[in-house]
């Protein structure tokens, strides 16, 4: 699998012959040197909640893509009125795709559209298919519902956790969190992009490194494979 990362939480990820693009935020991101969006074109745009610094540049992305969005039921109602086709779902549940299987887990934080708009509750995505199985958390705080996804879903490949700290869990927490879903190999993100949430690379890492955990730090612009 190809993960491209843009930087904060946005994400592209090859699963077969489709792609996922997760929380784009381009535009307004000062790491991102490559603001061009013409070139990008997912298959599915998939929201973990409505903060701007997810959702900024997602009615650009899906019309010039005709891509589709995977979300909570508020959030695909408020891009449906701009003309954007979306899938809801709503926490616990799971839908099956020509790519997959996506279930809707729970995420702690706060969530409203840029204009204000009620998001409904924030939540982060499990996805799956026969190759592998990944966890995207979105924003959020350490939580015990982490737990449930042992119980529930197939055994992760990786998971893409915030570090950040300030407004989710610091590097501390996910590394507890890398525990919680039985995961030894993390992505780490929304860290870095403003001053609030900065961290110590070399720290973060051996937070991981303490109990057994890989911690990938992507740059800005860079893919990978896994």
């Amino acid at each position: 699998m190809n993960i491209k990362f843009f930087g904060q939480s946005t994400f592209l990820l090859g699963m077969g012959d489709k792609e996922l693009m997760f929380d784009p935020f381009i535009s307004s991101n000062p790491l991102i040197m490559d603001k061009d969006l013409s070139n990008i074109k997912p298959d599915y745009i998939l929201l973990s909640h409505g903060h701007g610094d997810h959702v900024e540049d997602t009615e650009p992305i899906a019309k010039n893509s005709n891509a589709k969005i995977i979300s909570n039921y508020e959030i695909t109602t408020y891009f449906g009125t701009k003309g954007i086709e979306g899938h809801p779902l709503n926490h616990g549940g799971k839908a099956q795709f020509d790519f997959g299987t996506v279930k809707y887990v729970n995420a702690i934080h706060t969530s409203s559209l840029p204009d204000g708009t009620y998001a409904g509750n924030p939540g982060g995505f499990v996805v799956w298919n026969s190759e592998t199985c990944f966890y995207f958390a979105g924003d959020t705080a350490l939580t015990m519902d982490m737990k449930l996804i042992p119980l529930t879903c197939p055994k992760l490949d990786f998971a893409i956790l915030p570090i950040g700290d300030n407004f989710t869990m610091g590097y501390e927490d996910a590394a507890i969190a890398a525990e919680f879903i039985d995961c030894d190999k993390i992505i780490g993100c929304h860290f870095d992009t403003f001053g609030y949430i900065e961290i110590d690379k070399e720290a973060a890492a051996a937070a991981f490194k303490a109990k057994g955990k890989e911690l990938i730090l992507m740059e800005p612009g860079s893919t990978i494979q896994i």
